[in-house]
């Protein structure tokens, strides 16, 4: 892929965090892309292949992910932190606003970023995003116990013999993703290691958090958006069940229609590029 963007780092409260970005006109709309969980911003390389030419855009890696750095030893990820990198990196590309578009996790902290800063967000496209997975009340005292629980274990980061057996490992856990794609989210998110090649994400992201959103919360977060909202699925992607599937949508008051429906799973972005960059470029004037 020939894309000419540049790679430049921002800080996040002592982080320094990697970005990528192709500048353009002041009057040209500035979109802000945010990866899902453990993946980095080459995974939405194939979509901008097809995106307006005049489009500024910037592409994050969260801290612990990609390129950017990983928290200090003594910290510990939350998902709150993640709406400091946003910040960071629209502040960082001297952006007022931007549109925001995130897939899986990049959705979920677009939302509750464009929750909490609506003067910054001018709209926002969600692909395989409709929330965390959350819970019942009952099982925060659990929640609370497997964070402590895992804190007590050294992360592991495994070691793949050849970057096709890291591919391989990607589709195990996402079956719908074309080999091709999971050669090109190894190449650029793993590094070699003595023995073969280790992902770069820091492994204590496999730790759960300590808090997390319940529904009544989420839903007060959906509601609280004023900006523009596109939802875009795959047609085997990972949805949440039909009653809160149907709740989550009511609550996004400013849904602007049904959510597009497109051949793939939960990274269709990866698996039908063109079409989600199309549903992209409708929304995003």
């Amino acid at each position: 892929m020939s894309l000419m963007l540049e790679s430049h780092f921002v800080d996040s409260q002592g982080l320094r965090l990697h970005v990528r970005h192709r500048p353009g006109a002041p009057t040209a709309p500035a979109v802000l892309f945010l990866h899902g969980w453990l993946d980095h911003t080459h995974s939405f390389d194939a979509v901008l292949e097809h995106v307006p030419a005049h489009w500024r855009l910037v592409l994050l890696d969260f801290r612990g992910m990609g390129r950017s750095a990983h928290a200090p030893p003594e910290s510990h990820y939350q998902s709150g932190e993640h709406l400091l990198d946003v910040e960071a990196a629209l502040d960082g590309m001297r952006l007022s606003q931007a549109y925001l578009v995130g897939h899986s996790l990049g959705g979920i902290i677009g939302t509750t970023y464009a929750a909490s800063r609506p003067e910054r967000v001018l709209g926002l496209s969600l692909i395989e995003s409709m929330g965390p997975l959350g819970g019942a009340a009952e099982v925060t005292v659990e929640r609370l116990r497997s964070f402590l629980n895992d804190t007590r274990r050294p992360p592991r980061r495994k070691v793949y013999p050849t970057v096709e057996d890291a591919a391989a490992r990607l589709r195990e856990t996402n079956p719908t993703l074309p080999l091709s794609a999971a050669m090109y989210l190894v190449r650029h998110g793993t590094e070699r290691v003595e023995g073969g090649v280790a992902f770069t994400f820091d492994p204590r992201h496999r730790r759960r958090f300590a808090q997390g959103y319940d529904e009544a919360q989420w839903l007060a977060i959906q509601a609280a958006l004023t900006c523009p909202v596109q939802v875009i699925r795959g047609e085997q992607g990972l949805w949440p069940d039909a009653e809160k599937l149907d709740r989550r949508q009511e609550a996004l008051r400013t849904l602007v229609a049904p959510p597009v429906m497109i051949a793939g799973g939960h990274h269709v972005h990866l698996e039908q590029p063109a079409e989600v960059a199309r549903a992209l470029t409708d929304f995003i004037r």
